[in-house]
């Protein structure tokens, strides 16, 4: 009850008002307004009906509102009314199989569902000491991923790629194959058109079934993009408290960075590493750290990051793999030769990969690797001509099993995988490795065949 109280107590309209005294690009300067940050008001218009605003800082005596539409219409001298203080969601088991906008309200055209929690939109992490520990794994239903990237419950992971190599049919078909009992999705700043096909074409009615939408395009103010990014992981937190497994998958993160960019740039934040706010560096880790495990349950994440140019070093790119549980590298040059998923294994790591899966996945996937390396190392002598088969062990090996491991790595939407048929899979390939009947190779490993013999 006490609880209930002071959740009324935030939200509960007050009678105090302020005037509007002029705007500064997309945002509204009110004057004798001194509301909390993070307060929505009520912006009256030329028309005199109103629109709907968050207040995102304050300058000299004047209070910043950032309204949730365009403008047109805001005049001066017109009167801005406190709302709420706090942002509270409408949440339930009955939101499953719904598309939601950032506030939480269904837009696919259904019945409005029956929602009988209410959750804020933001919530602090849960603490440090108080987090399980991971010892699950999470199956995706992506064979690269759950044999040589293995991801477990709890984990966040960022999926970072340029455009065009495969980042939307990769989350549609984890969202349809996945092991967790509960999907949330969030779309931020994608195209209007897009949304649709993710849909109906990469998540399907089988994935659609057990998922929840959040979608904020990106003609949407960038406030919205914001709330979109919240309301999503507030949705997997419900779940989560619930006792599920949830699979929060954010497309795309860099979208909610540049929305937080200019939000702190409209509020008179210097502009820091190539023209980004200190509060984006400082929003980032508390979105992320909000998912994960409780007593109760878990939120896997997997964040996707549009790599501007392929430079894995832009500030975006390199701030989020520092603060995420591993990250998957989609090469667009796997994409321009049709391989796909166009997973980069060697450039992608699963930091918690060792601690969740037997100690022969552990071996097989490292054994993988070892061949992937050493082939690149050579293609260019391999392409030409010029390599010698004998010269080196692991360079022949790789040249034989090359199509092998191609074929393990590629996958087809429709082509279901388990954990179990990955991690096999797996185990059989690297065991090629140590039983390939070469003359010139040498004597196999044998520390690596009686592991994988286990």
């Amino acid at each position: 009850m006490q609880k209930f109280a002071e959740q009324l107590e935030r939200i509960i309209p007050t009678a105090m008002t302020g005037t509007v005294v002029g705007t500064e690009g997309t945002t509204v300067a009110v004057a004798d307004f001194p509301v909390p940050v993070g307060a929505v008001v009520q912006l009256e218009k030329h028309s005199g009906c109103t629109i709907s605003g968050e207040v995102i800082g304050f300058q000299d005596h004047l209070t910043l509102v950032y309204p949730f539409q365009t403008v047109s219409g805001i005049r001066r001298g017109a009167e801005a009314r406190l709302s709420s203080t706090s942002s509270v969601l409408r949440v339930g088991p009955a939101l499953l199989g719904r598309v939601v906008n950032p506030r939480g309200d269904c837009i696919d055209g259904l019945p409005t569902p029956s929602l009988p929690d209410r959750v804020p939109r933001e919530q602090k992490a849960p603490p440090a000491l108080e987090r399980p520990l991971i010892r699950k794994p999470l199956g995706t239903g992506i064979r690269a991923i759950d044999g040589l990237l293995t991801c477990g419950r709890g984990q966040r992971l960022g999926i970072f790629s340029g455009t065009g190599v495969g980042k939307s049919v990769l989350l549609g078909t984890m969202a349809q194959q996945t092991t967790a009992d509960v999907n949330v999705i969030a779309l931020i700043g994608e195209r209007g058109r897009e949304v649709s096909e993710f849909i109906q074409q990469d998540l399907g009615p089988i994935g659609m079934k057990k998922s929840v939408l959040v979608v904020a395009t990106s003609d949407e103010p960038a406030i919205l993009r914001i709330h979109a990014a919240h309301t999503a992981t507030a949705i997997a937190e419900y779940f989560r408290d619930h006792g599920k497994s949830v699979l929060l998958l954010m497309d795309s993160l860099s979208r909610y960075a540049l929305a937080q960019r200019e939000i702190g740039l409209a509020a008179g934040e210097p502009p820091t590493t190539k023209g980004f706010p200190p509060s984006v560096f400082s929003s980032l880790p508390r979105l992320v750290e909000r998912a994960g495990t409780n007593d109760r349950g878990s939120i896997t994440a997997f964040y996707t990051v549009l790599v501007e140019g392929d430079d894995l070093e832009e500030p975006i790119s390199d701030t989020t793999r520092g603060i995420l549980d591993g990250h998957i590298v989609l090469s667009r040059s796997l994409a321009a030769r049709g391989h796909y998923p166009s997973i980069d294994v060697l450039q992608s790591l699963s930091r918690l990969m060792d601690q969740i899966v037997p100690q022969s996945q552990v071996v097989a996937a490292q054994s993988i690797r070892e061949l992937l390396a050493a082939y690149q190392d050579h293609e260019d002598m391999i392409s030409i001509g010029a390599y010698r088969n004998g010269s080196n062990r692991q360079v022949d090996m790789a040249i034989t099993l090359r199509n092998e491991i191609n074929r393990y790595l590629r996958q087809d939407t429709a082509d279901a995988c388990t954990m179990t048929d990955a991690r096999e899979s797996l185990v059989r390939l690297a065991k090629k490795c140590t039983a390939t009947p070469l003359a010139a190779v040498g004597t196999p490993d044998e520390s690596t065949a009686r592991v994988l013999e286990q």
